[in-house]
């Protein structure tokens, strides 16, 4: 099969749209021609306060509670391991926790003494809100969600947590990297206090793009012994770095003034009007592998986006990818332990992940459906 590339690997890194390539190489080419920090200066007001305002609009929140990071665990670490918790705390995660986010909890836990609990599922795979309504109390301090899980595609109800959770003290952290871009995500009508994600995969920005944002509440609660690795932005007038009460104090100094630039161009073109309406392509999706003789579909939930992982009880999962490959369409090995409770539980050692975007059409989801019979060794 021959023809255009069929990109199913957004969930990974969505493709880079030309504007923004364009952005990161006169970056580049200047920083080359005139020096990095002399760079850094001349795009000041791009690096350090447009792009903030335009990640703000994106999310719904205040421009001072955002932060940017070179990746979304980083951002994730930069705030939840400084938790002041103690043995008398729960922290709620659900079975779609992110394995990173698992291993930052987990070291909380045993320095701190708190007890981590997992919010049950009802038998679609749908998380159970009526159990955490009932058992919500002031000594949960944290609760977690994964927006949409980076192995499946259940789209999780985080503005209805977040209501359950409003009249409690716990701070409520949602992990975002693969709905920011792909579906409306607004913090305000969540009501979480954390909210973090990528800019390589819905939003299509650049690699080494990351983002957080923190609420006043959340940043006043945070340990304060970090000052050694957590430091502030530059002041552009004077090349220090100085600190303030705002969500970008947690920021790791170094960053690439490409990479930034490059998001903001995506954030750009985000606002100038990504689709979100594109259902037809997500459940053309589904249906070409429902009607797949033998795959077992990785798809709990009653609401879906445009991620799906499945398995093949005869030919494995890399051999799968590399076949699509070879005729052009772009899928993804997963592996269950980045989803512990959830992947790894259920025996789902590797799988093969897809995950459309807005730039998929119905025809590449034929071509697609064509190109997976052909890597099963089936007839098209």
């Amino acid at each position: 099969m021959t023809g255009r590339l069929v990109h199913l690997n957004t969930a990974g890194a969505g493709l880079v749209p030309d504007g923004v390539r364009r952005t990161m190489a006169d970056v580049l080419d200047r920083e080359a021609a005139t020096g990095c920090y002399e760079t850094e200066g001349h795009l000041d007001g791009i690096v350090n306060d447009e792009v903030y305002r335009r990640l703000a609009r994106v999310l719904g929140a205040p421009v001072g509670d955002v932060a940017l990071f070179d990746s979304a665990t980083r951002a994730w670490c930069a705030v939840v391991p400084r938790l002041g918790l103690g043995p008398g705390d729960r922290v709620w995660v659900t079975p779609y926790e992110y394995a990173g986010n698992l291993i930052s909890l987990f070291n909380l836990r045993d320095r701190t003494g708190c007890r981590i609990e997992v919010v049950p599922t009802l038998p679609g795979g749908d998380l159970d809100l009526d159990w955490m309504a009932a058992n919500i109390a002031d000594d949960v301090a944290l609760v977690s969600v994964t927006h949409i899980p980076s192995g499946c595609g259940i789209v999780n109800p985080v503005e209805e947590i977040g209501r359950i959770l409003a009249p409690y003290r716990c701070f409520y952290a949602v992990d975002a990297c693969q709905s920011i871009g792909q579906i409306p995500v607004d913090v305000t009508r969540i009501g979480c206090q954390l909210l973090t994600g990528a800019g390589r995969k819905f939003l299509r920005g650049p690699r080494s793009t990351a983002f957080a944002y923190v609420a006043p509440e959340l940043r006043a609660a945070l340990a304060t012994d970090f000052h050694d690795l957590h430091v502030a932005r530059i002041d552009s007038a004077t090349g220090y770095r100085v600190h303030d009460d705002s969500a970008r104090s947690l920021e790791l100094a170094e960053r690439s003034t490409a990479a930034v630039a490059g998001f903001n161009t995506a954030l750009t073109l985000f606002e100038e009007g990504t689709p979100f309406d594109h259902k037809d392509v997500f459940q053309a999706l589904r249906a070409t592998l429902e009607e797949v003789p033998g795959l077992d579909l990785v798809a709990p939930g009653a609401r879906q986006s445009g991620i799906l992982s499945f398995r093949h009880p005869a030919v494995p999962a890399e051999t799968i990818v590399a076949r699509l490959a070879e005729q052009h369409v772009n899928a993804w090995k997963i592996v269950g332990h980045h989803t512990p409770l959830y992947m790894a539980e259920r025996g789902v050692d590797t799988a093969v992940r897809v995950s459309a975007h807005y730039y998929n059409t119905l025809d590449e989801i034929d071509r697609f459906g064509h190109a997976l019979r052909g890597a099963l060794g089936e007839r098209a």
